[in-house]
């Protein structure tokens, strides 16, 4: 009998400390569930946005597939419910229109000049604050012959300047192969380039010919399929362009090795650079960012992140014919966008 009292008084206890301690703590022990719930959604939403809208992007041709394919991969990886224009008019175009505020972003395969700089100001844009330039890569100049070209396949950066400067070598602004080196054809040469729209003619002209005049005889054209068409059709053509459309078209194209005083050097991925073998033709090309679009719409800042992240063009790079920057350039850029969030 004692026994059972004692058990009975026991389990009456524990009944009472069971439903004190219920009583006492069971709403607080449901507050941090939900915060935890909540804090793991919000997160996971941060995280995983799905965004929508349309980045325009226009400018260099040069840039145009390296740009394209960082735009593809990040509409099919990325932000599918994002569309990501991009266009290739050229550089001096594509700054005609990013100047007024028609494009999100401009490709370019030269630097921005002062007067485009002075028209950003005019149009209430601050350089540096309210527009970004950003290196995309470097590009090797590239100087293309025919295949049945057997002769031109390596050349000096002097004879490459020489015989694109006007009335080099006589009054009627005519150039045979062979006041180049007197045991090549006494045929004509076919100059070849892009035009004035292209940051690649500019680069020439500016740099590699130090604004002196080019040759009247030059053909220059807009788009780089009708130069390739052009000098691939032609052995007593050549032409200048960047080596991404070389590399692509090399089953019509060859290179020319160009000795910058050191032997002949062939572009390449391993040789173009600022400080390797193939830096007297090597550039930088860009791409420059309406800093008031990205605050403006998310999809625009985005996508400007994505390029310059891991994914966009530190990898894409070299699928297209560009030499990739050191990763702590773009490591700097990501994170001069991350504080426009």
């Amino acid at each position: 009998m004692k026994n059972i009292k004692i058990f009975g008084l026991i389990m009456l206890m524990a009944i009472m400390v069971f439903t004190l301690a219920a009583c006492g703590s069971g709403t607080e022990a449901e507050v941090p569930a939900d915060n935890t719930e909540a804090t793991a959604t919000e997160t996971e939403t941060e995280e995983n946005v799905e965004l929508e809208g349309q980045v325009i992007v226009d400018g260099s041709g040069t840039v145009y597939p390296l740009m394209a394919h960082i735009a593809e991969e990040y509409m099919v990886n990325e932000q599918n419910g994002v569309s990501v224009q991009v266009g290739r008019a050229g550089s001096s175009a594509g700054f005609k229109k990013f100047i007024p505020g028609e494009l999100d972003f401009s490709d370019a395969s030269r630097a921005i000049k002062d007067e485009e700089i002075a028209g950003l100001k005019e149009n209430g844009l601050e350089f540096g604050v309210d527009v970004y330039e950003f290196k995309l890569a470097l590009d090797g100049l590239t100087m293309v012959i025919s295949k049945d070209n057997t002769w031109a396949t390596e050349m000096t950066k002097e004879e490459i300047v020489d015989m694109y400067l006007s009335k080099s070598f006589r009054d009627d602004d005519k150039v045979l192969w062979s006041d180049i080196r007197p045991e090549w054809p006494s045929e004509e040469i076919k100059f070849y380039g892009p035009n004035e729209n292209h940051g690649t003619y500019e680069f020439f002209y500016e740099v590699i010919l130090k604004k002196q005049d080019m040759v009247t005889t030059a053909n220059l054209q807009q788009e780089y399929s009708t130069l390739v068409d052009l000098v691939s059709k032609d052995k007593n053509a050549i032409a200048f362009f960047g080596f991404g459309y070389y590399v692509n078209n090399q089953d019509k194209l060859q290179a020319v090795k160009i000795d910058f005083g050191n032997g002949a050097v062939e572009p390449t991925l391993e040789t173009i650079g600022e400080d390797l073998p193939y830096a007297g033709f090597t550039r930088p090309v860009f791409t420059y960012l309406n800093v008031k679009y990205a605050k403006e719409d998310p999809a625009v800042l985005d996508y400007a992140m994505y390029v310059v992240s891991p994914e966009g063009a530190a990898r894409l790079a070299g699928e297209n014919g560009f030499a990739p920057l050191p990763a702590a350039t773009y490591e700097a850029y990501y994170k001069q966008l991350e504080a426009l969030k």
